[in-house]
């Protein structure tokens, strides 16, 4: 097959609008893409630091790569690539050096912050207290920890994550299925600062999981393949099943699900305006008297 817009071989087929794109042009498509989710997102006025939340995936490793070509050589922008280590046998190991050799070549600064840092455990020895079906509970809640905290420590004005189309759909659809509106409501990107909490943002929201695999192979990224021993367990598997086919059968679906919600925001905000957020034991911002990390190190006998 040739390129739709050249005569070049096409490297790919994208099912959701019928084109055939030669290495060339699928970059270009995929940074496209990007740069308007960050100039949607973003709104740079003076300094700004980024955080990028790398993990050392295909998609993680691709954010930060977009992040640094399209910003990089604007002056006052900064970017710090800030790995979670969660303490898991095996796994982490490969994945850490592969964000270390890409910020390396990209002269960017990482910084490695982890469970044990934060809560004296690692999510080994949690599990080792709950039983692995809880692994992912326990695992959200104090990634988000390390990274909200490494972030403030570090001085970020805004935290971008890895998550795309994919994981987009599936979060949407998870949270409406389970009637949760208000925390979909908070789904990011943010538009508004929390006191305590450093806001999301998401640029390659709009990028399917195989087009950042893809991308990533042909700009020769160091990612790592490896995944996390206790994801067999995790909720996600079934929307993930779900969104999967539901696009196999009609392409364009998760483009569907996301500018639905995209459409509805505004709507929810309203709906379910911003909290006002009170300062737990820890120091850290939450909703009720004590938040959910040390309601979960209360359980954990910590």
């Amino acid at each position: 097959m040739r390129c739709s817009k050249c005569s070049a071989p096409a490297v790919t087929f994208i099912r959701y609008n019928g084109s055939h794109l030669c290495q060339g042009h699928f970059l270009e498509y995929v940074e496209k893409r990007v740069k308007r989710e960050v100039r949607s997102q973003l709104q740079i006025n003076g300094e700004v630091h980024i955080g990028v939340g790398a993990s050392g995936g295909k998609d993680s490793q691709a954010a930060l790569y977009l992040l640094h070509r399209i910003l990089g050589c604007r002056q006052g922008v900064r970017i710090t690539a800030i790995t979670v280590d969660e303490g898991i046998e095996g796994y982490r190991q490969e994945t850490i050096p592969k964000v270390r050799e890409l910020c390396s070549s990209l002269g960017l600064d990482h910084v490695v912050t982890s469970f044990e840092d934060v809560t004296k455990m690692s999510l080994d020895s949690m599990v080792g207290r709950t039983g692995e079906k809880e692994a992912c509970t326990y695992c959200g809640v104090f990634r988000r920890r390390c990274l909200n905290l490494a972030a403030k420590e570090l001085g970020v004005n805004v935290l971008a994550l890895g998550h795309n189309l994919d994981d987009m759909a599936q979060s949407i659809l998870m949270n409406f299925t389970r009637g949760d509106v208000e925390r979909l409501a908070r789904l990011g990107p943010h538009e508004r600062v929390q006191p305590g909490l450093v806001p999301r943002m998401q640029p390659v929201r709009s990028i399917p999981e195989k087009e950042t695999y893809l991308y990533a192979l042909l700009t020769g990224l160091p990612f790592s393949d490896a995944e996390c021993p206790y994801a067999v367990h995790a909720l996600r598997n079934e929307y993930r099943d779900i969104v999967d086919s539901m696009e196999h059968r009609h392409p364009g679906t998760r483009h569907s699900i996301l500018g639905s919600f995209d459409r509805l925001r505004p709507l929810m905000r309203e709906g379910f305006p911003q909290a006002s957020l009170s300062t737990c034991g820890c120091g850290e911002p939450t909703l009720n008297e004590r938040c959910m990390a040390c309601e979960m190190l209360l359980k954990l006998g910590k």
